[in-house]
């Protein structure tokens, strides 16, 4: 029971309860927090999904939790009792099953999005991929994913976009005002001169490290395995490819061969110390959007990359890659030799990481931006959601087909 107001109260609506050593939105949700938390907010975490064995500890930060129902009336009363300040959505699937609910409840509450990454984007390059077709935005503008996210962004008082290529996309091919997005990528501590990395000397073999539960993933190692791998390991032959990631799927798991120094080993226990001992990260992404959580990893642990223009895409900006950007395969087979062989090329990579942190992820910076644009956005919330007029059309009862949808569901399990 909630029998008081706290000063400042967040709701975050979770889509899966945060698994920050299985995924990166898990260790995007667990930075988010972070800043409210530096903020004074009293945090609660709902989510209709069951909580794993991997799933963060909410009790030691000082979260509370609370498990809700989808398509259930006992959310209203859950949600107006908290009465919070802001509400968080996890992904636009969570804003279409509850936005609406707390729009009604709470009105007040400043409604935010956390898109991750724009999952309609990634379904479509997926699409394209799978099809043999180009991408482009055209497709994806007549996906109905596209259709169902965007409705979301506007119905949102802010969205937080983690890629600038996304954030690109947003605002000049869908001409969305700037004012409802925010621009938001992975925050992480500066890294500062004194900083230790390991040697060139002191590391070896490659790496590659993403879930399973993600299809770029998947199809990265199949790429790796089936085109990359044999013409590195034909050039290195006392190098070893190293696979991890959570929940890999058994046709993953199947292709380990020490014969090949080809190693499968799924979850890791410590992904900075693995990868701190990588020499070169390998990360040949043919589809996905937003920011890859492995490749920021690599910067952080000072280990240079080798990876697509879609892999690097919205992550460096104007800066040079710490390593090497290639789509062609030979290309890429090639600068993942150079890392690996020629000190100097490595050792700039190196230092290359330590700018792309400094001058985009650093998390002092970016947590004052978060900060700040909420609290411009209570001061003025009246103001912002009526010029916002597509937002609050979309809030319009003709409109609302989840909303509907969700109380015929909620009489229909009565029933």
């Amino acid at each position: 029971m909630y029998l008081k107001k706290h000063p400042k109260t967040l709701l975050v609506i979770a889509l899966v309860w945060p698994e920050p050593a299985s995924t990166a939105a898990g260790v995007r949700m667990m930075q988010l927090l972070q800043v409210f938390k530096n903020q004074g907010y009293r945090i609660t975490i709902a989510s209709a999904a069951s909580k794993s064995e991997f799933s963060a500890d909410m009790v030691a930060p000082g979260y509370e939790t609370a498990e809700i129902k989808m398509n259930d009336g006992s959310f209203d009363v859950f949600v107006k009792e908290l009465n919070p300040d802001v509400v968080l959505f996890d992904r636009f699937l969570t804003e279409e099953q509850f936005g609406w609910r707390v729009a009604e409840n709470c009105p007040q509450a400043l409604r935010i999005l956390d898109t991750e990454d724009l999952h309609s984007l990634r379904h479509v390059r997926e699409q394209c991929f799978k099809k043999e077709l180009p991408f482009t935005t055209e497709a994806w503008l007549a996906d109905d994913k596209t259709k169902r996210e965007i409705a979301s962004i506007y119905r949102c008082d802010l969205s937080v976009i983690i890629s600038s290529y996304e954030m690109e996309l947003l605002t000049e091919v869908l001409k969305i005002d700037k004012s409802l997005l925010l621009l938001l990528p992975f925050m992480v501590d500066e890294i500062g001169n004194n900083t230790s990395w390991k040697t060139f000397e002191q590391r070896q073999d490659f790496i590659f490290i993403g879930g399973g539960k993600h299809a770029p993933n998947i199809d990265a190692v199949k790429c790796l395995k089936s085109m990359i791998w044999p013409l590195v390991h034909k050039q290195l032959p006392e190098a070893t490819m190293h696979i991890y990631g959570a929940y890999l799927p058994q046709q993953l798991l199947e292709m380990h061969n020490p014969k090949e120094k080809f190693l499968v080993h799924g979850r890791a226990d410590n992904v900075d110390a693995i990868m701190q001992n990588a020499k070169v990260c390998l990360a040949p992404l043919r589809f996905g959007a937003g920011i890859k959580g492995k490749l920021l990893s690599a910067m952080q642990n000072g280990t240079p990359s080798v990876t697509t223009t879609l892999g690097a895409e919205g992550m460096h900006g104007i800066l040079d890659w710490n390593g090497y950007i290639e789509n062609d395969h030979s290309a890429f087979v090639a600068a993942a030799v150079r890392l690996y062989t020629k000190k100097e090329a490595w050792q700039t990579a190196q230092d290359q990481a330590k700018t792309l942190i400094n001058t985009l992820y650093d998390k002092t910076s970016l947590d004052s931006i978060l900060a700040n644009s909420i609290a411009q956005l209570q001061q003025h919330i009246a103001t912002h959601r009526k010029q916002n007029f597509i937002g609050s059309l979309l809030q319009h009862q003709t409109m609302t087909a989840t909303k509907f949808m969700s109380k015929w569901i909620e009489e229909k399990n009565r029933g």
